[in-house]
């Protein structure tokens, strides 16, 4: 660790998103406070492993704050447990807590400061722990949107305030058609779009055991600004409930300079077919690094595009093998699941690729619609180019995220808000039909639709003022460095 005056460990989850999402933040802390100092815990799952040597690899070589920015991969301990188990996730986690313990007082013993504070992603928060241990405050880096985090308060307290244990809050949350008066929401949540995993006892406990763990934040750092999350980041800070920590929304943080790399040649294919594109005329769908779709699905799409008529770029990905989570091909399309005579009779207006350059892709000017999973940071890329949503949420926390999209925000239209898709198994709980596709694609691609566009617009150039000098994130940021000084005082 460098002698700088205030240095800080981030200790990222082990996926690439979360990982590409940590080090942008890092960067833009480094560039708005010379003091700073960072240091970036790596943890690895093998599923994932080479993903993220080949990030930390890039971004190491291509380091421009020296000294000032350092990577750590740690190494990964044994794990006796199933990656398909849903314990294995925390577990691994857990396995890391010595070797981080053990690293940070070996760095302090010969010589350097002791760091100013620890930003553990959602999934890491049992590092505080250590962070405690250490004498070191904690802060939360929250790669969702206000809506999740919200939420994740709110369940909490509904649980205590009706005596629920996990097992009981996950029941409720699973009947069928219940809606809950969530703080933060005009509108009530009903169950279906409720994430998936809060509807198990060991989901629903997850749920609650982060609520205990945010509270002993010292801050909340959010990828998000003001003015997309207003209203429910006022319901957080208006709460009776003052365990809540302060909440700094410094978004959005995304990663514009993606792409490259071994897919130069396909990224080159898909910009030179847009370039010949009517403007806003093609209807993009992307549905993440683990958005599959099994043949039967593939189909529907498929026909319903077709019926649509809309000119069309689809990153068809490989179905995952079930069990064997991250399995996806990374650059193969899944060709053979579509209709017999499908490539041919769509020739001239569609294009299928395996691996999208995502941002390339949303900040074209050909592209007029964007049918999304509702992944955060494939939300906040919709946002920034000014181009509407379709919301099919797979898992996670989308449901959530479409809901808030397309009931509260009116920034999306619906395809499916309550689709829901297992990315370990493969399967998903119904097939969206042809029909459906068809109208959510003429609804999301008419420019009839005046209302969501504006509202898109209007959004996406509040997102840039947002990140200027004095706007609303850049001045929660600056609250933010001048809390983490405070420490080191």
């Amino acid at each position: 660790m460098s002698n700088n005056s205030a240095e800080l460990v981030f200790i990222p989850s082990p996926g690439v998103g979360h990982l590409i999402s940590t080090v942008q933040l890092a960067k833009l802390l480094l560039e708005t406070n010379q003091s700073l100092s960072i240091t970036i815990l790596v943890i690895k799952l093998p599923i994932h492993a080479s993903k993220l040597d080949a990030f930390v690899e890039s971004e190491s070589r291509n380091n421009p704050y020296s000294t000032r920015l350092v990577f750590v991969t740690l190494p990964t301990p044994t794990n006796s447990l199933e990656p398909t188990s849903p314990a294995f996730f925390t577990a691994v986690i857990d396995l890391h807590k010595p070797l981080v313990k053990e690293l940070v007082d070996e760095r302090v013993r010969v010589g350097s400061p002791k760091p100013a504070g620890f930003v553990l992603d959602m999934f890491c928060t049992t590092f505080v722990d250590i962070a405690e241990e250490l004498g070191v405050p904690s802060y939360l880096y929250f790669t969702s949107g206000a809506p999740l985090l919200n939420f994740v308060f709110w369940a909490q307290t509904y649980a205590e305030n009706h005596g629920l244990q996990a097992r009981d809050l996950a029941v409720k949350f699973s009947e069928s058609n219940s809606s809950f008066t969530v703080s933060g929401f005009k509108n009530p949540v009903m169950s279906k779009y409720i994430p998936e995993v809060c509807k198990d006892e060991f989901g629903s406990e997850m749920i609650l055991n982060f609520a205990r763990q945010f509270r002993r934040m010292k801050g909340i750092l959010v990828n998000s600004y003001m003015e997309l999350e207003s209203s429910t980041i006022q319901s957080l800070q208006n709460s009776e409930d003052k365990t809540i920590p302060p909440v700094y929304l410094v978004g959005p943080i995304m990663d514009l300079k993606s792409g490259g790399g071994t897919q130069d040649k396909e990224k080159e294919s898909i910009i030179k077919w847009l370039d010949d594109q009517p403007e806003s005329s093609v209807v993009f769908l992307c549905f993440g690094s683990l958005g599959s779709f099994d043949e039967e699905q593939v189909k529907e799409i498929a026909n319903g595009l077709d019926r649509s008529g809309h000119r069309f770029l689809w990153a068809l990905r490989r179905p995952i093998t079930p069990g064997k989570p991250g399995s996806l091909s990374d650059n193969e399309p899944f060709l053979e699941a579509l209709p017999e005579g499908f490539l041919d009779h769509t020739a001239q207006r569609g294009k299928i690729i395996g691996w999208a350059p995502q941002v390339e892709v949303l900040s074209h000017p050909a592209v007029g619609g964007f049918v999304s999973h509702c992944g955060w940071n494939s939300t906040l890329e919709s946002l920034w180019f000014n181009v509407p949503i379709g919301a099919w949420p797979m898992y996670a926390e989308q449901q959530l995220n479409a809901f808030a999209l397309v009931k509260e925000l009116e920034l999306a239209v619906e395809i499916r808000m309550d689709y829901s898709r297992d990315f370990i198994l493969g399967k998903a709980e119904f097939i969206v039909k042809a029909t459906e596709i068809e109208e959510g694609i003429k609804k999301l691609m008419s420019m009839d639709n005046k209302k969501i566009r504006g509202n898109v617009k209007e959004m996406s150039d509040k997102a840039r003022k947002a990140l200027e000098n004095g706007g609303s994130s850049y001045n929660s940021l600056g609250s933010f460095i001048k809390d983490v000084l405070s420490n080191v005082a």
